[in-house]
């Protein structure tokens, strides 16, 4: 459990990177044909070929996303171009957000086929989310401490996400890298123009930022995982001789010292100029705009009209329902009844025992294979594709597959030889696996439905579902002769609940950065080797609103199953509830609610 969820974005990532960061100089050509020229090809197409069109044409905008969804053959591409972020392509890319929607909005809805009618629903209220967040292209932080942040990203998109199967990939991944300078380059230029609007990062999060840009700077080409992925992947090819591996590791050396690692030394010395300049105050509600760009990241976020005084609040009273359930636990296991919750969670680590090594592996394997063979009392689908455990000495997420079958979904669980509480593990895995965000995600990708409703993300349905199948995995009675592990499920709820006040908090109600970390220290009870809650909060303080979805995603989905069984009565039958939700991709939870109410 150790960072948990660590990589929100390592999940559905690639649509945040191409649309969630908007970055950056007005100096780079355009690529492609011009807008008006795409817009006017997409004229007079019928709305199946309109949906896959034009959301092609978003797509191609992201050579980065078309990687990492395994697209590049389907589209004719060649995985060798890095994404265009600079601010001149940025606004082209709204342009055709704004132009696509305008042309959706054209067609009669009322005309379409009930499947084409959910696709318009989903996408419309995607496109004009997009269209929403124009205003504040430049109140995000691009560079950050997190996983996807731009130099992060960059690392990740390199060792993890880019295929190597031929001598042609190959040479792209070196392409690639010396497009590396000139990605930072544009990168930079965007932070000079938030900069210009008074939108610096945090202090805080600059010093951690620069921390890690600096080990990256510093780091010998060699020892980089730019360079031993790289060096891993040419050495599975047995279509290439030693020749040809010798050659191609020297031209990505050199791609590295002459590109990469200049670009991570000039992003550090920005880093050390800006640090200068950074506000002490944590919160987005210091920006001009800032309590406007906030309700647009809930709304984006949640998919509800919500408002953070309400969402503060709701969390409020969730802590507090989930800190009773908690001590009728702790009073049944014989623990004292005066003790702090991170004493009672001390307890339950020694009293659960750990694992540790290659053990957590085989425990997680062992968790997932075990769910699998459990799920028939609530589903009739499993994905045809099984996830794969692999360690990370930072694990505790998931990365979904692409879409050619190539790499398949992963779960990366924390395998660095300190040990893991067991009592923490079921959770993770349920919601990391099976019947969490594996099983959601694979199942909407192996559809047969317009690619836009296999890729999209929608944060509350993606974090909410896999919330919902912590719980679930209660209801189905996986933790019945685990009173740990369901101590963990509640634990990993109420860590969720405390969210939704210290998020808001931060942004909506002027908290310091000290307040929400005792916040959450004192209503979570993690201890620091199983949660960093320092990273935590950090992480809120760049990811406005994202912490919210998870428990307003699952306590809308509790409330629309509740509906469902209501409507039904006798005729509910959970099974029947899940299917919809599974084979139909993601989609605003207001569309969710209406699709099982049959209108």
């Amino acid at each position: 459990m150790k960072a948990i969820e660590k990589a929100y974005c390592a999940v559905l990532l690639s649509l945040s990177l191409c649309w969630g960061l908007a970055c950056q100089a007005d100096t780079e050509p355009l690529d492609g044909p011009p807008v008006a020229e795409i817009l006017e090809s997409l004229h007079g197409l019928g709305a199946e070929e309109f949906f896959a069109e034009s959301f092609k044409q978003i797509l191609l905008r992201s050579p980065e996303s078309i990687t990492e969804m395994g697209l590049a053959e389907t589209y004719g591409l060649g995985n060798d171009q890095l994404d265009n972020l600079s601010d001149t392509y940025l606004r082209d890319s709204e342009q055709l957000e704004s132009g696509i929607l305008d042309l959706l909005r054209d067609y009669d809805r009322n005309s379409l086929t009930e499947a084409e009618q959910l696709t318009y629903d989903i996408y419309e209220w995607k496109l004009d989310d997009w269209v929403r967040g124009h205003a504040f292209r430049y109140y995000d932080y691009p560079v950050n401490h997190m996983t996807f942040g731009v130099q992060n990203w960059t690392l990740v998109f390199f060792s993890d996400i880019h295929p190597v199967r031929n001598q042609q990939e190959a040479e792209g991944y070196v392409s690639r890298l010396w497009q590396v300078d000139d990605k930072f380059d544009q990168v930079m230029a965007g932070l000079r123009l938030r900069e210009d609007m008074g939108v610096v990062p945090p202090r805080l999060i600059i010093q951690w930022t620069l921390y890690g840009v600096n080990n990256i700077a510093n780091a010998p080409a060699r020892d980089l995982p730019l360079y031993t992925a790289f060096e891993e992947k040419l050495a599975a090819l047995s279509s290439l001789d030693a020749q040809m591996r010798t050659r191609l590791l020297a031209e990505a050396l050199d791609a590295i010292e002459g590109a990469v690692l200049p670009a991570y030394q000039d992003l550090a010395d920005f880093l050390q100029r800006q640090e200068n300049l950074a506000p002490t105050d944590e919160g987005v509600w210091q920006f001009d705009q800032g309590d406007a760009y906030y309700a647009h990241m809930l709304r984006w976020r949640t998919t509800t009209d919500l408002s953070a005084d309400a969402i503060h609040q709701l969390g409020l009273e969730e802590v507090a329902r989930i800190r009773a359930e908690m001590q009728l636990l702790f009073d049944q296991l014989g623990y004292p009844s005066d003790l702090t919750l991170a004493a009672y969670f001390t307890k339950v680590i020694e009293d659960g025992g750990s694992v540790a090594g290659s053990e957590v592996l085989d425990e997680y394997r062992s968790l997932i294979e075990t769910a699998s063979a459990n799920l028939e009392a609530a589903f009739d689908i499993q994905p045809q594709t099984q996830v794969e455990v692999v360690g990370d000495a930072s694990g505790g997420f998931y990365v979904r597959g692409s879409l050619d079958g190539s790499r398949t979904g992963a779960f990366y669980a924390n395998d660095s030889g300190a040990p893991e509480p067991r009592y923490g593990m079921p959770t993770l895995a349920y919601h990391e696996a099976v019947p969490g965000h594996h099983f959601q995600i694979t199942i909407a990708q192996e559809q047969d439905v317009p690619l836009l409703r296999k890729v999209l993300s929608f944060t509350a349905f993606a974090e909410g579902w896999a919330l919902y199948a912590e719980r679930l995995a209660f209801e189905l009675g996986w933790y019945q002769d685990d009173p740990y592990g369901d101590l963990g499920r509640l634990q990993a709820e109420i860590f969720r609940a405390a969210r939704l006040v210290v998020d808001t908090g931060i942004h909506a109600k002027k908290w310091t950065y000290d307040q929400a970390l005792r916040y959450m220290r004192d209503n979570t009870g993690f201890d620091a080797e199983v949660v960093n809650l320092e990273w935590e909060v950090a992480r809120y303080m760049v990811m406005p609103a994202q912490a919210t979805a998870y428990k307003i995603g699952m306590l809308r989905l509790l409330q629309i199953r509740q509906t469902n069984q209501e409507q039904l009565g006798a005729q509910y039958n959970l099974v029947d509830f899940h299917r919809p939700i599974l084979v139909n991709g993601a989609m605003p939870l207001d569309l969710l609610a209406q699709l099982l109410a049959g209108g």
